[in-house]
């Protein structure tokens, strides 16, 4: 943790936004920030470090708090939530958690770690046992097909009959979930989630070896949208951009993974496995329909549960 505090990394994304000096003096200070954090670590320590900053502060962090708002204030919660009750942890309105809700959220940070650590390992491989280059370009000089890998990987190694085993885990974890909410965007069997999570936001960085400024924007951005696309909220800071998102997500969850298999939802409106009507967000004839179709999905879900869980009882 002092190595991770001994690294300005707050004042690489602050510095430029919060200033109030010109342009150019923000510009000459992002530039003195980071060339003073190249030249005093590791390339591998700024890469590692900078990927677990990025991620705790843009991502783990804010789930944490949104999955606290859930559990101690359920009345206010569920004022802001799509699904209600439903949507946050554990399907209802409690004020004391569960073990099972603590179990995934504790799956889904350490699924978060080991996508870290296996960064770690494969750029220690690279630099040090192999002598290579390192994947990303960790320079002094400032940098002047995440869609398509996430869709392909969720839809065809996760959700076909040409793997069942990998389609099994993920069933069994992530689609056991009534409703995303916050810190289950990494929540999932260990394989399936280096599959489908980690390989398509890892993978494009090092196709193009990203400069390591360029990897930790490219990060920040993914890590906001999984932040709030899972929260399971229906007010998003960006309506929308963020609301398209968290409403293909919670489709997908809840009408059993019959499509919105990527994020964005353009391959799956190349590949016609858009679910409910995607183009809504500025009509409101449209956007009833699609509350209907968000209704509709979470009524199916709830039948899931409840057989199953009638099923669970009958065998004991």
């Amino acid at each position: 943790m002092e190595a991770l505090f001994s690294i300005p990394m707050l004042s690489i994304f602050l510095v430029p936004v919060l200033s109030s000096y010109s342009t150019s003096l923000n510009l000459l200070f992002f530039y003195l920030t980071w060339s003073t954090l190249v030249l005093s670590h590791s390339r591998l320590r700024v890469e590692l470090f900078g990927t677990i900053a990025v991620r705790f502060l843009f991502y783990a962090l804010p789930s944490i708090i949104f999955f606290l708002f859930d559990i101690l204030t359920p009345s206010a919660a569920i004022l802001i939530k799509a699904h209600g009750a439903a949507g946050l942890p554990g399907g209802r309105r409690r004020r004391r958690i569960h073990s099972k809700e603590l179990k995934i959220a504790a799956w889904g940070l350490f699924n978060l770690c080991l996508g870290i650590a296996v960064q770690g390992v494969l750029e220690t491989v690279l630099v040090h046992t192999l002598g290579k280059r390192s994947a990303l370009k960790v320079s002094l000089k400032l940098p002047m097909p995440f869609e398509f890998l996430t869709y392909a990987l969720h839809r065809y190694a996760l959700h076909s009959r040409w793997s069942p085993v990998l389609a099994k885990w993920h069933r069994s974890w992530y689609h056991s979930l009534p409703a995303p909410f916050p810190l289950t965007a990494h929540y999932d069997h260990p394989v399936p989630y280096l599959i489908t999570k980690f390989t398509p936001t890892y993978a494009p960085a090092i196709i193009f070896r990203f400069h390591m400024l360029t990897y930790l924007l490219y990060l920040l951005f993914i890590s906001l949208e999984e932040t709030f696309a899972y929260s399971g909220y229906t007010v998003m800071p960006t309506k929308l951009f963020l609301g398209g998102i968290a409403r293909r997500t919670d489709m997908h969850l809840l009408m059993g993974a019959k499509g919105n298999f990527g994020p964005w939802g353009i391959m799956d409106w190349i590949f016609g496995t858009v679910l409910g009507d995607s183009s809504s967000d500025g009509n409101s004839s449209d956007e009833s329909d699609e509350q209907q179709d968000m209704r509709r999905a979470y009524e199916a879900s709830k039948r899931k549960a409840q057989i199953g869980s009638s099923a669970k009882n009958r065998r004991r």
